[in-house]
This record gives C-alpha cells, sequence and structure tokens, in this order.
C-alpha cells in the first residue's frame, strides 16, 4: 500500500515539500516564503511567523509570490498571529489563491490582515 498524501500538489508527485523563509529586502518589515506551507514545513512557518510577531511595528509584510500551497493549518497560523499582535496589521502579498478563500470562511472580517494582490 502507498504512503499517505501528505502536502500539496507538488508533493503528490513525489517530490518532497520544502519551504524557504527570508527577511524582506529594502528595510520593509517582515518575511518572504518561498516553496509550500504544509504539515511538513509548518515547523518553519510557524517559526517565521513567531520572529515575525515578535519584530512587529505597526504593519509587517508577508510575500508569498514564491509559495505554491498552503494548508488550511498554515493559514490557521497566520490568522492567530495577526490577532495576537497589540496593535497594526499583516499585509500578505501575493498569496497562492486558497489562503483568502480560507481567510474568508473562517476569519470573515478579520482587519488585522490585508490581502494584497
Amino acid at each position: 500500500m502507498d504512503a499517505p498524501h501528505v502536502g500539496g500538489p507538488r508533493a503528490a508527485l513525489g517530490r518532497a515539500a520544502s519551504l524557504e523563509v527570508s527577511p524582506l529586502p529594502g528595510g520593509r518589515s517582515g518575511i518572504r516564503a518561498r516553496g509550500e506551507i504544509t504539515v511538513l514545513t509548518r515547523p518553519s512557518w510557524e517559526r517565521a511567523l513567531s520572529e515575525l510577531a515578535r519584530r512587529h511595528v505597526g504593519v509587517s509584510y508577508v510575500e508569498l509570490s514564491d509559495v505554491a500551497f498552503v494548508d488550511v493549518a498554515g493559514v490557521t497560523a497566520l490568522a492567530v498571529t495577526a490577532m495576537n499582535l497589540p496593535e497594526g496589521r499583516v499585509v500578505v502579498e501575493n498569496p497562492p489563491p486558497q489562503l483568502p478563500r480560507v481567510l474568508e470562511l473562517f476569519w470573515p472580517g478579520l482587519d488585522r490582515i490585508e490581502v494584497a494582490a
């Protein structure tokens, strides 16, 4: 019997999911992610979000144009991080299509997250 499917679309092709997170260039406060946010990469994602929250002042940016997939738990980690900020908001730039749908489904009207295409 085959191993159960875990991860996003690329993981289904036999490629292990990976995630790279780095600071944003140019002095903007925030992070850039590349890869997939799944059960396999969630610990890295959650560490990056914790660091983002620790350094947060006013507005933090999360650039996701190179993220192919984010699962519901990954979106949950982002939403919880934003809700726990003492002030300000998180601007999510260029997310994969499922992220805004999940936010709207589970956290409609969450004003701590702004999604920018």
